[in-house]
This record gives C-alpha cells, sequence and structure tokens, in this order.
C-alpha cells in the first residue's frame, strides 16, 4: 500500500510541477496543486504515525498532534503571506465543520451500515465536547461578539484567546498523555493492532522531510492562484476555504477515519475526527495567529457571522450525537446532511462576504 501511495503521489506532484512551469492558465495549476497536495497529506501522515511508533506512546502523541495538521498549517502560513486572511479563517471554519459533520457523520453512517450499534467512551466523548465548546464556542464567538460594541479591541482580545487556547490545548495533550492516559490507553491499543508491526525510523524520518518541501510548494501555487479561480469561477473566498482547502488539507485523515469506523473501532474513528478539530481550532490558529504578527499580517478572530453560525451548529449537533457513547448510520446521515447545507449555503455567498 505505502509503495502505491508513493507511486501515486511522484505521479501527481510530476503533473504539477509540468503544469506549474509550462505555462498553463491559473485553473489547472489549481486543481492540479489541490490534486497534489491529497496524496502528499497521506504520506506525510503515515511518515508520522511511523515515527510516532518509534518514538513512544507518549512522545508519539506529541508528534501526531503536533503533525496531524501541518498541511493546514503550511497553506494557513502561505495564505498569511499572501494576505488572505479571510481564506486562513475560512479553512478553519472549514475544517471545523468538515470534521466534525462531515468526517464524523461519514463514520457514523458507514460504520453503522456494517454494525447497527457502534459504541465509544462515554467519557472522553464528555472531555472531548468541553474541549470543543471552549475552542469554537468560547473562543471564537466571544472576540467576535465584543469586538462589535462601541469600543472594539480586537487585537486585545484575539491574543487573548490565541494564548488561552494555545495553553489550554497542551493542558488537554499533558491531561491525555500524562496524568490521566489510562483513560485514553485503549485509543493507542486500537492505534497498535491498526497499524501492526511499525515500518523503518529513518525511511519515515526522509519521507516525512520530502513531503514537507512538496506541501509547502505546493501550498504556495495553490495560495498563488486562489483570487484568479475565486474570479473565474464565481466562487467566494469563504466558499474555497471551508469546503475545497478544507477537503484537502484533511483528505487523508477522512479515509482513516471513515475506514476505523467500518471496522468498528469507533473509538479511535471519533478521535481522528474530533481530535482534528480540536487541533485546529485551539493550535492551528493560535499559531496562525503569532506567525501573522511576526510577519506583519494582522489576523484576528473576528470571523463573519456564516462561519460562525456554522461552527456553532457543527459544535452543538455533534455534542449532542456523542453525549450517549453510542452511534447509528442515522445519525451519520443527519450530520452529513447538515454539512451539505452548510456547504451550499457557502457556495450561495457573494464573493463580497
Amino acid at each position: 500500500m505505502n509503495r502505491v501511495l508513493s507511486i501515486v503521489t511522484a505521479i501527481v506532484v510530476a503533473v504539477s510541477v509540468v503544469v506549474q512551469v509550462g505555462g498553463f492558465g491559473d485553473m489547472p495549476k489549481f486543481f492540479a496543486a489541490a490534486v497534489a497536495m491529497i496524496p502528499l497529506a497521506a504520506l506525510m501522515g503515515k511518515a508520522t504515525e511511523t515515527i510516532a511508533a518509534h518514538a513512544g506512546a507518549r512522545l508519539g502523541g506529541l508528534l501526531s498532534a503536533t503533525f496531524g495538521n501541518a498541511v493546514e498549517l503550511i497553506i494557513g502560513i502561505f495564505s498569511l503571506h499572501e494576505g488572505l486572511t479571510s481564506l486562513v479563517k475560512a479553512s478553519i471554519t472549514g475544517s471545523v465543520v468538515g470534521n466534525l459533520l462531515f468526517v464524523l457523520g461519514l463514520s457514523f453512517f458507514v460504520g453503522g451500515i456494517r454494525h447497527p450499534i457502534q459504541e465509544f467512551n462515554v467519557r472522553v466523548a464528555r472531555s472531548n465536547a468541553s474541549m470543543l465548546m471552549l475552542g469554537v464556542g468560547v473562543a471564537f464567538v466571544v472576540p467576535t461578539v465584543f469586538a462589535r460594541t462601541a469600543h472594539p479591541v480586537p487585537s486585545v482580545l484575539s491574543f487573548g484567546v490565541a494564548l488561552v487556547s494555545l495553553i489550554v490545548y497542551l493542558l488537554g495533550l499533558y491531561f491525555s498523555l500524562f496524568t490521566h492516559r489510562e483513560v485514553f490507553a485503549y485509543i493507542g491499543h486500537e492505534q497498535e493492532q491498526t497499524e501492526g508491526v511499525p515500518q523503518r525510523l529513518w525511511p519515515a524520518v526522509l519521507t516525512l522531510a520530502v513531503t514537507t518541501v512538496l506541501v509547502s510548494l505546493e501550498s504556495d501555487w495553490l495560495v498563488g492562484t486562489v483570487r484568479s479561480i475565486a474570479a473565474q469561477l464565481g466562487w467566494s473566498e469563504l466558499f474555497i476555504g471551508v469546503v475545497v482547502v478544507a477537503i484537502i488539507g484533511n483528505a487523508a485523515e477522512h479515509a482513516s477515519a471513515v475506514w476505523m469506523a467500518w471496522k468498528n473501532r469507533m473509538d479511535l474513528s471519533v478521535e481522528i475526527a474530533v481530535g482534528s478539530t480540536l487541533q485546529v481550532a485551539m493550535f492551528i490558529a493560535p499559531v496562525l495567529f503569532f506567525v501573522g504578527a511576526c510577519i506583519g499580517v494582522p489576523f484576528n478572530f473576528l470571523f463573519s457571522w456564516p462561519e460562525l453560525v456554522s461552527m456553532i451548529a457543527a459544535v452543538l449537533l455533534v455534542v449532542v450525537l456523542m453525549l450517549d457513547g453510542e452511534s447509528n448510520w442515522l445519525e451519520g446521515a443527519m450530520a452529513v446532511g447538515a454539512y451539505l447545507v452548510l456547504a451550499a449555503g457557502f457556495y450561495s455567498l457573494p464573493a463580497a462576504v
């Protein structure tokens, strides 16, 4: 499987390079880079898993948390460099909504077709629900609401939100990897069952280094054509970020979560979908805030109302679905249906929103 994935990656990256240097238009460049990002993200994910397996459960968990959303982080940095702050916020929104409604919903649906009722750890689900309410429901809503007052202080609010979110996220890692690791031990056990014997370490390190460089190049090419593509297709930056960029960045995790659900490993499936959401909201977003400050591109946590409503709706629906510790295909269909409605709403927005 790894060899096939490597061959496919080499082919699509070569095609993307030819398109970029061959004088093709912006539309072929955009879609060639987008397609190349998907297998690159999968290779990066597999390399990270191999390194994590060699590093041990604790350090491995930290590595997975750090590199799990590396594609979104790299795309975000290049978008900030181009001044596309609205695209960065839209991609954050898309990752939150996509992971919670589409990925988790599709996992519930696919797993429910094979297994009528699937169960997962209720205590972990409640802990994740609380983190979601803080990382999305509070951290993203409060700055937007308070900035609409007579004396807005968005920079101060955004700095406070970024700092608190990052600290709480790191505390959550410490909670799951050290003080309460026995609660999360089953996830590591399921992951070991899934991965089997780990691959060799140094080839994985080399793969991670090479894919990171290639993802950076493809991200630069992708972001460089966003404005042109938006004008040609009549898409808003919101739609491109919420749907297109989010799907590209999370493609590998999408497939992993659904596959785990099909194999009735719902604890791992839920952890992939919800854990990735928490990484984006409480780690990637704060890091992008501080990166923006370093490169002189102001980036705040003031989201548009469609973005806020979509994220809050996604969090509330998923919290309700998770709290009983069970899932079925109907719950999955409801979540996927909600995602499609939201995607259609963003598609209908004009470019000026």
